[in-house]
């Protein structure tokens, strides 16, 4: 028989308990635990997502560093933000990033490939810095980054016409070529001095690769600076076979204080001086002929000016012999109408104690008689396609303008100035232009340049041989050149538009790019038509004094207008303030010069230098320090003979005598200072 087993396979089940049919009652039980379910599923799925979140939070920091997909943020020791950073070219996509110690590498914005990292370095216990680099892999994309400047001043970047101290932002400015232009004849450009490197005061400080096609924008209602990078409508170039895909790259540092970190940044990425210029540069003034006579010059009025130098008991460096002594722009010899003998005219100088240096530039007109010899010698600047030379307009006429990247072109140049050494004895030279604003948007060179400015560096090593006296008015890269260098002409007004209040923002600009060796051009300006404050040719007499003091206390100083012009006092005035330069200031900027070679750090110093603590240090833009231990208060102001005047906590002694022993900073309030007078304070 077959048993039936229950529950069996095929089985018939027969003492199963019967199920009982869901009552109406017994469903909403069903639903909630349904419900409850999915609400500890949903629960435990965002549990996830928020430890995924946790994890690329951590994942996206490093050190003091916060990356999102926007931009990221620096904090200092203490947790605040100190620099914002926002990414305008493109949003990553965070899936993309990973880290590896302390690298953050990402692959892709929201929309395409690039190569992104973010390096991690700490040089120093009190420096952490963070090498930025972002590269499109597509041609003609550009590369932007928008900091924020609204938690800090801000110094650096270039000279400018208008110039602040720290600097003034207005307006809005699609990001342009960051090159050297002169300033002069194009008022709304960057100046013939500038570096990429700008420095905070909350001790933040940024640094520009110098291989980036670098263009700077600004927006002063959003408070932030444009940092791009680009190819396309741009004078920068790639490297031959190279495709124009750009990349932005740099370096931000952040340490203790203002003063530390910028000393770190000189030390790291700056060129120094090799040596220091000659002595009496510093010691006694430069006498030029070009605000006085401008073009008009020939050799009686150069021998007559001489004459008067000595007459009035003055001490000269050397004659600075300007524009035009030749007869042609681009000739290199004496014109011999307005010079008829030249041989004997230095001969007479040189019997007097005169040194003598010319005024020299890169162009050579068309009608000179060199232009045509070096047009079939292929030494100018030439059109992109390399076949003809390239016609420039300067302010003296049309003509080319020399290859200083042409070894050739070089050399033929080097050897006019030699020849004008060994035939006259002339002492050295006063290099004019140089900016890049000069050369043709569109332009080939014998060796390739990617950066405009680098013509400017190689205009000025030409400068090399003649640095114990020779003078510059364009740089980039060119600390090194170890010459003076000379911001361009000013106004003969009071104003910050060239004029002498834009003198120490100037001055304190171009210490910060690591170019120490001054000299900030002619006392009274150059008393061009239209830009002259008085009622004469001459510049105002109060703005002429109030010049000539303050360039008393620079690291050189240069006439031109000479004081006699006015009357005896003037003539007192300038014999007093030369005296002051020889005796108190050139010693001490003597010894600075010679620290300068090793550490770069500023000869002209900002208040704050010694005062990082003191918020109202970073905003004085009418006082300076030599070195740590002189600190001046010029006059600026028409109709003044009182000025308010900061003194950092110290020990200070006054021109007047008196003593100042602080332990927190003084303000002097319409502290009095008559006409033949500057304030200044020693430390004791």
């Amino acid at each position: 028989m077959y048993q039936v087993v229950p529950g069996g396979a095929g089985g018939t089940i027969t003492d199963v308990i019967p199920k009982k049919k869901h009552t109406k009652d017994s469903r909403p039980l069903v639903g909630t635990g349904v419900i409850g379910l999915f609400l500890v599923i949903a629960a435990v799925t965002a549990w996830c997502y928020y430890i995924a979140s946790l994890r690329k939070a951590e994942l996206l920091k490093t050190q003091l560093l916060d990356l999102n997909k926007d931009g990221y943020i620096i904090r200092n020791q203490g947790g605040s933000i100190v620099f914002r950073m926002n990414f305008r070219s493109g949003t990553l996509d965070l899936d993309s990033c990973s880290k590896e110690e302390e690298i953050l590498r990402c692959s892709r914005t929201t929309d395409r490939k690039l190569k992104f990292f973010i390096k991690t370095v700490q040089p120093k216990d009190t420096v952490q810095c963070y090498r930025v680099r972002w590269e499109e892999l597509v041609p003609n994309i550009p590369v932007e980054h928008a900091m924020t400047y609204k938690f800090a001043h801000w110094y650096g970047g270039a000279v400018s016409a208008v110039q602040h101290w720290p600097i003034s932002i207005s307006g809005q400015q699609a990001p342009k070529p960051f090159v050297t232009s002169d300033i002069y004849s194009n008022r709304e450009e960057f100046g013939g001095i500038l570096e990429s490197y700008w420095l905070s005061s909350n001790a933040t400080a940024i640094k520009i690769n110098n291989s980036v096609p670098f263009h700077l924008g600004w927006n002063d209602t959003e408070k932030t600076m444009y940092f791009q990078a680009r190819y396309h409508d741009s004078p920068f170039k790639p490297n031959p076979g190279e495709a124009p895909c750009a990349e932005l790259s740099y370096r931000v540092c952040v340490g203790l204080d203002v003063t530390s970190i910028h000393k770190y940044m000189v030390r790291r990425y700056f060129n120094k001086p090799y040596k220091v210029p000659a002595k009496v540069m510093f010691e006694h003034p430069i006498w030029s002929t070009w605000a006085i006579y401008k073009r008009d010059i020939d050799q009686e009025k150069l021998l007559t000016y001489a004459a008067n130098i000595r007459k009035y008991n003055f001490n000269c460096s050397h004659l600075e012999l300007d524009d035009r002594y030749t007869k042609r722009y681009g000739d290199f010899e004496f014109d011999p109408v307005k010079f008829p003998n030249a041989s004997e005219m230095f001969q007479k100088l040189k019997s007097d104690g005169f040194l003598v240096s010319l005024w020299i530039h890169p162009f050579v007109n068309y009608n000179s008689e060199n232009f045509h010899p070096l047009v079939e010698r292929g030494l100018f600047v030439r059109e992109p396609t390399g076949r003809l030379p390239a016609l420039v307009h300067w302010w003296n006429g049309i003509g080319g303008i020399l290859d200083f990247t042409n070894p050739e072109a070089r050399e033929w140049f080097s050897s006019q100035l030699r020849s004008l050494r060994s035939k006259y004895g002339v002492s050295s030279f006063k290099f004019d232009a140089g900016e890049t604003n000069y050369l043709p948007w569109k332009f080939s060179t014998k060796n390739h340049i990617r950066d405009p400015s680098f013509f400017t560096r190689r205009y000025t090593e030409m400068a090399i041989h003649y640095n114990d006296r020779a003078e510059l008015r364009s740089g980039y890269q060119s600390q090194n050149i170890s010459c003076f260098f000379r911001p361009t002409d000013r106004d003969s007004v009071w104003g910050y538009e060239l004029g002498l209040k834009s003198l120490i923002p100037t001055v304190l600009t171009i210490s910060i790019l690591g170019y120490q060796f001054i000299l900030p051009d002619m006392i009274g300006g150059n008393a061009y038509v239209n830009y002259t404050s008085g009622d004469r040719a001459l510049p105002d007499r109060e703005l002429y004094i109030r010049w000539l003091e303050l360039s008393a206390f620079m690291p050189s100083m240069q006439f031109s207008i000479p004081p006699w012009e006015y009357d005896n006092e003037v003539v007192e005035i300038a014999r007093k303030y030369t005296a002051i330069h020889e005796s108190i200031v050139a010693p001490r900027v003597l010894e600075l010069a010679g620290e300068v070679l090793d550490t770069g750090d500023p000869i002209i110093r900002p208040l704050w230098w010694i005062a990082t603590g003191d918020e109202r240090a970073y905003k004085i833009d009418s006082q300076f320090l030599i070195g740590d231990d002189l600190m001046v208060a010029p006059v600026l102001e028409p109709g003044k003979q009182e000025r308010d005047i900061y003194l950092p906590a110290g020990h200070w002694r006054s021109y007047k005598g008196e003593r100042f022993d602080l332990k927190e900073p003084l303000h002097l309030t319409d502290y009095p200072v008559d006409l033949d007078e500057i304030a200044y304070f020693l430390w004791v």
